[in-house]
């Protein structure tokens, strides 16, 4: 078979190579702090992954668990506290709009997420930089921003179009409109110039700069397409379905596609889909982690410059 399976772990590599050297050389310990207050195992799993990830980086990482009703004072605490550089919360906590609430409570300076407002205002914005003179980039979301570097490692961004344009004439479907992955990855690669279908249980909406990437950021159009009309014309398939029966229907991709997979369950046939996809990318947890700490890192840094700054 043609398809080449690549996995996570070796597109993290490089990342998690330059954060060990970025670390040791210059003689800095971020520090990390993890807030776990739910009995998701999927969540504690998570936690082990960047634990062991942090370790073996150079990061430290400090798990704390509380019930969901103390977090807000918790996380109030760390904010306070100058030597926690990141804060990360294990979502769902209360599963409605007061996890939306937390998420702003988390010092924007700290969120190594990228969930606070500011930055998601940032982000369908299509705006890069939390500062006039561009110094500072916003922090993006890890497992979009994984994504992202995912299909840049896999060659589907264009390097010879500018920065901003590199998507420009890519046809990408995403299954999953959640508000954590999957709406925030379709602005990011339709801001970056892809024609991108978002798929949910409500149907389908289209998110594009306009013909020839005239807008300055993305604008969303109601559709009255079927996975069945958007599949066929798609460059790349990326999905992230929550449940262990679904699966992308392989007969309707086109040859050559790129399939990438950010569900906990397989949402691919692993037999069919190297039957039609050129490439495969089963997983993203690894480059998730990795982007998790590349935040980290980031925001230690726009602190040693805020400290600079008021000194």
């Amino acid at each position: 078979m043609s398809c080449k399976v690549v996995l996570a772990q070796t597109i993290s590599a490089s990342f998690r190579e330059e954060l060990r050297d970025t670390i040791k050389s210059r003689n800095i310990r971020p520090k990390l702090v993890g807030f776990l207050a739910n009995d998701d195992p999927a969540a504690a799993k998570y936690a082990e992954w960047t634990a062991k990830t942090c370790a073996e980086s150079g990061v430290e990482f400090e798990l704390r668990t509380c019930s969901r009703n103390d977090l807000e004072d918790k996380i109030v605490e760390a904010n306070q506290d100058a030597s926690v550089h990141g804060i990360m919360v294990y979502y769902p906590v209360f599963g409605d709009r007061q996890d939306q609430y937390l998420q702003n409570v988390v010092d924007v300076g700290k969120d190594v997420e990228g969930l606070h407002h500011k930055y998601v205002y940032n982000m369908y914005h299509n705006i890069r930089f939390l500062d006039q003179a561009q110094t500072k980039k916003c922090i993006i979301p890890c497992t979009p921003l994984g994504v992202v570097k995912v299909m840049e490692y896999v060659g589907v961004y264009n390097g010879i179009l500018p920065y901003g344009n590199r998507l420009h004439g890519r046809i990408v479907t995403i299954i999953n409109r959640s508000e954590i992955v999957g709406r925030p990855l379709a602005a990011l690669l339709a801001n970056d110039g892809a024609k991108v279908y978002s798929v949910d249980i409500n149907g389908i909406q289209e998110f594009h700069r306009g013909v020839g990437l005239q807008l300055k950021k993305h604008e969303v159009s109601e559709t009255t397409l079927k996975v069945e009309d958007v599949l066929p014309l798609s460059d790349v398939v990326i999905t992230g379905v929550p449940t262990p029966s679904y699966k992308v229907p392989s007969n309707l991709l086109r040859d050559g596609v790129v399939c990438i997979n950010f569900s906990t369950f397989k949402n691919f046939d692993g037999d069919e889909i190297k039957k039609k996809a050129a490439i495969y990318v089963p997983a993203v947890g690894k480059v998730t982690v990795a982007m998790l700490e590349r935040n980290l890192v980031r925001l230690y840094d726009y602190q040693s410059q805020d400290r600079a700054g008021s000194a």
